[in-house]
Parts: C-alpha cells; structure tokens; sequence
C-alpha cells in the first residue's frame, strides 16, 4: 500500500535528512509536499490529503500542536520527530500515532511507517462493511465489589467502561455501575472477553461497536449511542479484532 506523506520541518538539513530515509528505506512511502511552516503545512495538507504526516515540534511561529489544532478533523495519521522527548505526553494527547526522536532510527522510522500501513489498511478494508469481530467470546460473569459483598454481572451485558480516576463506569445494555476498581483491572479481566482499551480512559466490548469513524484519530460508535475516541497508539490492536 502506498502512503502519501508530507514533511512538515523548518530546518532544511532536517528535511532532507527525513526525505533521504523515507526514500531509502520506507519505498511505499511517497513524500508528495514538504512545509517549513504551519501556515505552509495548513495549505499542503487541505491540498495533499495525505496519509501520513511527519511533523517537527517546534515550528516557528508555534508548533505541532497550534497546526493540528487548527487542522480540526483529520484522517491522516501524525509521526512527530523532534529532539526532545519531553513532548512525548502532549503527542499522546494529540492523537499521535508515533514518537521519533532526533536523530531518526531507521528501525523506528520502518516501525512508524509498518505502524500506518497496517492502520490505513484495515480502515480501507472496513469502510464499506459490517464490523464483525474475530471474538465473539463474551459470554460469562465476573463479580464486582459492593458494600455488602459482591455482585455478578453478565460480561455481555457490558457495553463498556470509563475510568474514573481510581474508580470505574461500566454502563450496561441497562444502567451503569460504579466500581472501586481501576481500569486497568477491568482491562486484565475482559480482554479474554474481546474487550479493547481503544484510550486511557474507555475500554470498550468490541461486539458492542457499530460504527468506526475516521477523523481526529478515529472513533467508534456503540450499541448504545455513545461515540469513543479511539487513541491513534492504540489503533492497530483494536482494529485487528476484526476480519
């Protein structure tokens, strides 16, 4: 599969750097445009509609947060590259799909680039069809904690579940539950279940979902309604639960 990629970078020698590897090393990659600056960048990307988008920090006159801001609902996938690891918490936020350090690994490069592929891939398959999951193991019962004891809950009545600080939402096919147990514990219980933590704060059942929607980072709508942020690091582990 071919990607259109374009290169957001205001230092040239950084550039060419980037363009050099992709070349050599990530042949299905096909850099169509490169920007030096946002109001550059806004341009390429309307025009482009690229792929993937390799995209520096630290810009002048702001940086790669201010142009994804502005950029709004997008569909392609977002690879920083920067000399500074402090921003890896804030790319996160920003729906990043990968993290590349300056100078560039070429084994973390080819990883990015096998990390998108794969992502745009499945999105393409998926687009016309009716999401089927590979599991469809949910049924069974856990037990959750209550003052006086504990309660017992069909795993497939669980349409998914939201943290909460150190506690957690499970909303049912009816009602909701809160439980003073962290996310990551419902998480090591369900994913035998074919439950997906599609963000730090949702792990959804995966036979629930409905809809998966392209935009900023993708989303999935579910049985109930509620739409969910699926985090772009977390992509391709969700998106491989379906044929």
């Amino acid at each position: 599969m071919e990607l259109k990629a374009l290169l957001v970078e205001d230092e040239e020698t950084s550039r060419d750097i980037l363009r050099n590897y992709i070349q050599k090393y990530c042949p299905t990659v096909h850099v169509k445009a490169e920007a030096g600056t946002i109001d550059e960048a806004l341009v390429l990307i309307k025009k482009e509609q690229p792929d993937i988008l390799f995209l520096d920090v630290e810009m002048p006159y702001g940086n790669a947060f201010d142009l994804l801001d502005k950029v709004g609902e997008r569909t392609f996938e977002t690879v920083f590259v920067t000399a500074y690891d402090h921003y890896a918490i804030d790319a996160l936020n920003a729906h990043a799909s990968f993290y590349l350090l300056k100078p560039i690994s070429i084994d973390k490069l080819i990883e990015a680039v096998d990390y998108v592929t794969y992502v745009k891939k499945k999105e393409q398959q998926l687009q016309q069809q009716v999401l089927q999951p590979k599991s469809t193991s949910v049924s069974g019962k856990i037990t959750i904690p209550v003052q006086n004891g504990f309660e017992v809950l069909e795993v497939a009545d669980i349409i998914y579940c939201q943290a909460d600080d150190n506690y957690t939402q499970i909303y049912l096919s009816k009602g909701k539950k809160l439980v003073s147990k962290t996310l990551k514990y419902f998480e090591d219980m369900l994913t035998e279940f074919g439950f997906s933590r599609v963000h730090k704060s949702y792990l959804v059942n995966v036979n629930a979902v409905v809809e998966y929607r392209k935009g900023k980072g993708g989303s999935v709508v579910l049985s109930n309604g509620k739409e969910v942020m699926v985090s772009p690091s977390r992509k391709k582990e969700f998106l491989a639960f379906f044929d």
